[in-house]
This record gives C-alpha cells, structure tokens and sequence, in this order.
C-alpha cells in the first residue's frame, strides 16, 4: 500500500509540475526564442568582414580594409615623397590599415561575445528543453520531472544574461568607432598640414591673395610668366590681345600655367596664345584686380569731365587698392604702356588696350545683360583703364624689373632688356623703323621663331 500510495503521489506531483509548467511556459515561446536567436545569429554572421573562426592574419588578409590600404601605400611608394598625391596615399594607406586593426580587434569581440553565446542558445539550449519536453508525458520519476523544470526554469532565469549579449554587441560597436575616430581625427590634421604646405596649387580661378601667399611671391606666376614672355616675342605683334588664339593651345597653357609647368620655347611663336592666358587669369579672378569694393571710386572718377582731376580721383583710387593688388596692377600697367611704345607696329593703342582688357580688369557684382556690359559699363572703364595706361609713369613712377624670379627668359636670351635692341625705337623715325623692322622682323611669327633657333644653335 506504501508503495502504491507513493506512486499515487508522484503521478500527482507530475499532473500538477505538467500544468504550471505548461500554463508558465507555453511551448510556442521556446520555438519563437529560438528563431529569433538563429535569425539574429545568421544576419550577425553576415554582417562580419572577415572570415569567421580564423586567426588574425588570414582574418586581416581577407578585408576589404587591409587590401585598400595596401594598394595605397604601394601607390605613394611608386610616385616618392616628392609628390603630394605620394603623401596623401601614404598616410590614407597608414590610416586605412590602422582602421583595418580596429575593424579585425571588434569583429574578435563580437564573436566571441555575441555570436558564439548566440549560437549555442539557438542550437543547442533552447533545442535541448524542446527535446525534453516531448518526452514529458513519457517521464515517470521524479528526477527526470525535476530535470526539465530546473532547465525550464534556469532559462527564464538567465533571461537577462542572454538580454546582455545584444549590450555586449553596442557597447563593442560603440568602442569601434570611438576608436575608430580617434585614428581619423590624429591623421586629418597631418593631411590638412600636407596640403596646405604644398606649394603648387592650381592659380586660375583661385583669389590673388591666396595665391600670392601660397607661392611666396609679389607678383602672380600667370601675370608674370605671360608678361615677360610677350616682352620676348610679342611686342610687335599686331592685335596683340585682340586676335583670339587657338582655342587648344590656350588651354593647354593654361593647364600648364595652373601646374607651375610652363615651356617658355614652346610658345615663343605664340603670343596670341599668350596674351590670351593672361586675360583669362585676370578674368577668372574671383574678385577683380581693381576690386569691387573700389568699383564706384573708379566709375565716379571715369565721370569727372576735367582731365586733371578725373587723373587725381583715379590716382586716389588706385592708393587704395590692396598691398597684392596694387602690385600686380602696377605691374601690368607698367607692361602696358610699353606695349603702347611699338603702337605703330602692334596696332595697340592705349584705347584698343583698354578696349580688350578693360572688362578683364574691373566688372561689378551684378552683371546687366551682355549689351549693357558692352555700351555704358564698357565705355566708362574703357575711359577708366586709357588714360593710367597713357599716363603710366605718371601713376607709377620709376622703373620696373619685369623678370622678377628670373625664369621666364626667350630660348635665345637669358635677360629680356637685351631683347629691345633688336626692337625698332619708339624714338626713329618712320624710315629707320621700317628700315629695322625690314632686317629684324621676318615674313611671319614662325620665320621667326626658326630665326631664333637657328640663332640659338649658332651661338
């Protein structure tokens, strides 16, 4: 009777552990468990870069990371140190593998921490209180009762712990990037330092100021280089500035301008070339050489009908130009008014030069349409422009070195003044001119220029 009174109790403990534990725990919540585990698992997987359960080098070898930073750096180890690209590619590549690192150090993070916990509570824990549980109605003994309601239990329990794996997965994101931009924001300032130092910036389009400070000069390159190089072969030119130039050969000086790398030889029998580059360096300015905040001096003093004093508010306005554009505009004049010397021969007369370069010179914020730019605008800086040209000495007086840095010299001569002895004299008269011209100047630009290799080759 003990024994079956025994058995009785126990089947009835069994009937009550069945109901609690399958009114607490319904069997669908294991499945959904379960399937969002292995879901979360999978996508996590896959979200991973490098190749799971490998060691760090065959990790590293397989990321994307690892393989940009090393074309990187093998790119700036064919162009030196003497190029910018170079550096950038070798602190980019420096960066990008440091990055590469961080990426390999979280990915071990989260597989150890996430993913693998993950995996073994959608495989292997939840499936093991599923298993038991189909055999409950087959459970006689107490111990294998109790066994499936302490696991059923210590599941519910660990609940957090399990909770913990998805702070785990932020808390090692988080560490990633913080560490991540660490390595970013050390090498930006380098990168940053790099460019700045670098002196060879493009000069077209570019504020002269910033251009001026960059390249340590007083003088632009675009202005200087086409000045002294128009000083060898241009003078004489006829329509200097005014004849268009071949729209290839303009932009492939100034391509060569805006590198710092410029042929002096090659252009020598192109000075329309020439004078073009300098005309779209002055209008391409950002703000022009005269600037806008003078513009109304400059229009107001166009206005006055007395010539001395329509000169004195022109005078007042160019003392107030900038340090930097006070210089180049000085500069540029000073050229002009020498081109006005051989006017007789280049057809370019201080009105035909204000004509043409005027509008590259002085322009305001708010452009009208094109004809009024071409009639009342035009007319006043043309009336603007004309007379400093005429009375250059005047508005600046003294000599001026044209060949500042020395570089821009003829393929003949080295020192561009040694060049205007060959030029006829703004002083001879109509005979010895001509007489000059005859012997110095042959049937075209061309000639000339073989004259001059051939007088290189000679010397």
């Amino acid at each position: 009777m003990k024994k079956q009174f025994n058995r009785m109790r126990q089947l009835a403990n069994q009937t009550v552990a069945y109901f609690y534990l399958f009114n607490d725990f319904c069997p669908t919540s294991f499945s959904i468990s379960s399937l969002v585990s292995h879901s979360t698992h999978k996508k996590l997987t896959a979200c991973l870069q490098g190749q799971q359960g490998v060691d760090v080098d065959k990790k590293s070898k397989k990321l994307p990371l690892t393989t940009l930073a090393q074309c990187m750096v093998e790119g700036s180890a064919v162009l030196g140190d003497d190029s910018l690209l170079g550096k950038m590619l070798k602190l980019c590549g420096d960066t990008q593998d440091k990055l590469a690192q961080e990426l390999i150090t979280f990915e071990l993070t989260i597989e150890r921490d996430v993913v693998e916990p993950l995996y073994d509570l959608a495989e292997v824990e939840i499936p093991n209180i599923q298993k038991q549980r189909k055999h409950l109605a087959k459970l006689v003994l107490d111990m294998d009762s109790d066994q499936l309601s302490a696991d059923m239990y210590s599941f519910v329990a660990k609940e957090i712990d399990y909770a913990s794996y998805f702070q785990t997965l932020i808390e090692a994101q988080a560490e990633y990037h913080r560490k991540s931009l660490e390595q970013l924001q050390s090498v930006l300032p380098q990168i940053k330092a790099q460019q700045e130092a670098w002196v060879e910036k493009p000069c077209y389009g570019k504020p002269l100021e910033e251009h001026l400070a960059l390249s340590g000069r007083d003088i632009a390159f675009p202005i200087e280089a086409c000045v002294t190089m128009l000083l060898e072969c241009g003078m004489q030119e006829e329509g200097l500035f005014r004849v268009a130039p071949s729209a290839s050969k303009l932009k492939k000086l100034k391509a060569s301008l805006d590198c710092g790398v410029l042929d002096v030889q090659e252009y020598s029998a192109d000075p329309h070339a020439i004078a073009g580059a300098l005309k779209s360096y002055l209008r391409e300015l950002p703000e022009p050489l005269m600037t806008f905040d003078l513009y109304n001096d400059w229009i107001q003093a166009s206005n006055i009908q007395d010539q001395d004093k329509r000169l004195q508010a022109l005078l007042g306005a160019c003392e107030k130009l900038p340090a930097a554009n006070a210089n180049n505009f000085k500069y540029l004049i000073k050229f002009l008014s020498k081109l006005t010397e051989y006017q007789d021969v280049n057809k370019m007369t201080p009105g035909n030069i204000a004509i043409v370069l005027g509008p590259n010179l002085l322009w305001t914020h708010n452009e009208g349409n094109i004809t009024e730019m071409m009639t009342t605008v035009s007319l006043q800086i043309v009336g603007i422009i004309e007379p400093v040209i005429q009375h250059a000495d005047w508005f600046f007086p003294g000599e001026i070195e044209f060949n500042v840095t020395g570089n821009y010299g003829s393929p003949v001569h080295t020192n561009h003044n040694a060049n205007y002895s060959l030029m006829p004299s703004p002083d001879m008269d109509q005979i010895e001119r001509k007489q000059n011209d005859q012997c110095r100047r042959p049937l075209s630009v061309a000639t000339d220029n073989m004259m001059l290799e051939f007088y290189k080759k000679d010397g």
